[in-house]
């Protein structure tokens, strides 16, 4: 399958497959977006709509409950009605025709509203005055609802339906005595047409979809054409509800002058059937989309790709063993700096295998001289050697102890070709010794020389060479600049888990500039061979790499005028012991 598909595998395919990849990520984060955002503007626009409605429809409700209100004023106000619940109260008889006097008063009231079908009016003793029959007012509604309006003093108190009319709502007023301090005088009962307030089933946007509920102050229904729970949704407080597996969007709208609750519910389904054409609008805008950026991207990844091709054309030449530039030329900067690095190289590739011979004489030259810079030490050792009988012949006997001396510093020198240039801390001890049996030729009875270490301590391995530089730059700045006797104190001490070799000399000493001076050339790659502090340097280097995982690795300078210098450095025993 790899092998079929390893021709179309090409630069160009790539940049057009990830474009198209790119493009129809984009086009599909895109869309949703613009589908759920578009939804949500629909439906929060749908909302407002309704919520406005639900706005006005109290509106409506507040009017019609105000001219209830003003009517059922002007009745209890009425100057007839006035005067003869005064006589009432003042226990004078009502007679027939009083009574009847009262049936025009009504109508003509009655007439300002085709929502009122009648008024009752009863006495402070609930006794009915008006229609003529004997029904009185406790019969008539609950008792309870009696004392809500003499708390209401005077204010219209909703009762809602009537029990006795079902197509009806009731309405108390208490009859207040203008003459007598407002005082209770008796009450007035309306009865109103339930279709009266039933104009949203007229007047509503979804006729048979919407559902209309218009609650009292007491969550009694007014209106209603929803199949639930009253109650429940009374006390819902979410947006959207599901009845019967069909999702409603909730609307609820309270009034402030009657405490009557409107709610709307629409069907989600209703908001959203304008959704279809808006994924089919968005569908073909993709679809067109998609198919103008395919042709955008091959003719992209054209351009951008056959300056390479060229290229890619001249490179082929190498596998011929002909290495030649590319004269074409690209108005791209990327390109243009490829080609040109590429011609760069080229010319370089060239110009090396014109001179690789030469360089591999060189090293040739290189290796030769290496091998002879190892014979060289084993001839002197060989010579020394010789010199050494020869001196014993004589019966020169110290004179061959030293030769013994130097010929065995050489072999330390070039001995453990295999054990990757590292000895025992005896070995390098013993090492010092032979350097300062030597050194006491020349300075005689001025140079003496102590060298303590723990009996543990000496098979711990350590760089070869690594402590004998330090014991030349004493004997060479401590003792040799001094006329008297010096000493040089070569001292291990061993710790838990390093060791920390010390030289110590009692020579002139420095003061603390020097040191700081010597310190920083020590660290720094600047220090020229001619100085004589090149051996620190060399032995801070070696420290350092040989211990690189140590943050203490290194050369420490202590040192003050007249008491002599001490350098020092730690060695690490993770390392283990040597062992042969």
């Amino acid at each position: 399958m790899k092998a079929k598909l390893a021709p179309f595998n090409t630069l160009r395919n790539q940049i057009s497959i990830v474009f198209i990849l790119v493009m129809i990520i984009v086009l599909g984060i895109v869309s949703i977006l613009t589908f759920n955002l578009v939804g949500a503007m629909l439906k929060t626009n749908a909302e407002k709509q309704i919520q406005q409605t639900a706005v006005q429809a109290n509106g409506r409700f507040d009017t019609l409950y105000e001219q209830i209100d003003m009517l059922t004023n002007q009745v209890v106000t009425n100057e007839t009605v006035q005067t003869l619940m005064q006589n009432i109260m003042k226990g004078e008889k009502v007679g027939i025709q009083q009574r009847q006097s009262l049936m025009k008063v009504v109508n003509t009231f009655q007439a300002y509203s085709s929502g009122i079908q009648s008024f009752e009016l009863y006495t402070a003793d609930r006794d009915r005055l008006f229609p003529l029959d004997e029904e009185d007012l406790d019969a008539r509604i609950n008792p309870s609802l009696i004392e809500r309006a003499d708390k209401a003093k005077g204010q219209l108190v909703w009762i809602g339906e009537d029990l006795k009319y079902p197509n009806s709502f009731l309405a108390i007023r208490r009859v207040s005595l203008m003459n007598q301090w407002f005082s209770g005088g008796g009450y007035l009962l309306v009865r109103i047409e339930r279709s009266y307030l039933h104009f949203l089933e007229i007047e509503g946007g979804n006729q048979g979809e919407e559902a209309h509920i218009l609650l009292d102050r007491s969550a009694n229904p007014i209106i209603n054409s929803y199949e639930g729970n009253i109650k429940m949704l009374a006390n819902e407080y979410r947006r959207t509800i599901s009845v019967n597996e069909k999702d409603f969007l909730i609307v609820k709208n309270t009034s402030d002058i009657t405490g009557w609750t409107l709610f709307i519910l629409t069907p989600v389904d209703a908001l959203t059937r304008g959704f279809t054409s808006l994924k089919i609008a968005i569908l073909i805008s993709g679809i067109i989309g998609f198919l103008i950026f395919i042709f955008s991207s091959i003719f992209i990844s054209t351009m951008i790709t056959k300056p390479i091709l060229n290229l890619t054309r001249v490179m082929k030449h190498a596998k011929e063993g002909e290495l030649v530039t590319n004269p074409d030329t690209s108005t791209t900067v990327e390109i243009m700096e490829l080609n040109h690095t590429y011609n760069h190289m080229v010319e370089q590739t060239n110009y090396l295998i014109q001179v690789v011979y030469e360089k591999e004489i060189m090293r040739s030259r290189t290796e030769l001289e290496a091998l002879q810079a190892q014979i060289n030490p084993h001839f002197l050792y060989n010579t020394l050697n010789a010199l050494y009988w020869s001196l014993i012949e004589k019966e020169e006997e110290e004179l061959a102890e030293n030769v013994v001396a130097m010929s065995d510093l050489f072999r330390y020198t070039i001995s453990h070709p295999k054990k990757d240039d590292w000895v025992t801390v005896g070995e390098e001890l013993e090492q010092i010794e032979r350097y300062m049996k030597l050194m006491k030729m020349r300075f005689g009875y001025r140079l003496i020389w102590r060298i303590t270490a723990p009996e543990d301590s000496l098979k711990i391995a350590i760089p070869k060479l690594i402590i004998q530089p330090l014991v030349e730059n004493a004997i060479l700045h401590g003792i040799g600049n001094q006329l008297g006797t010096g000493t040089v104190f070569v001292n291990l001490e061993e710790f838990s888990n390093h060791i920390i070799i010390s030289v110590i000399d009692d020579g002139p000493g420095m003061n603390k500039q020097t040191v700081e001076s010597i310190q920083e050339s020590i660290e720094g790659t600047d220090f020229s061979f001619e100085k004589n502090g090149m051996a620190l340097v060399n032995v801070n280097k070696r420290l350092r790499l040989y211990y690189n995982d140590d943050p203490e690795a290194g050369i420490s300078i202590t040192s003050q005028l007249g008491q002599g210098t001490s350098v020092s450095f730690r060695i690490p025993i993770k390392r283990g012991f040597y062992d042969g």
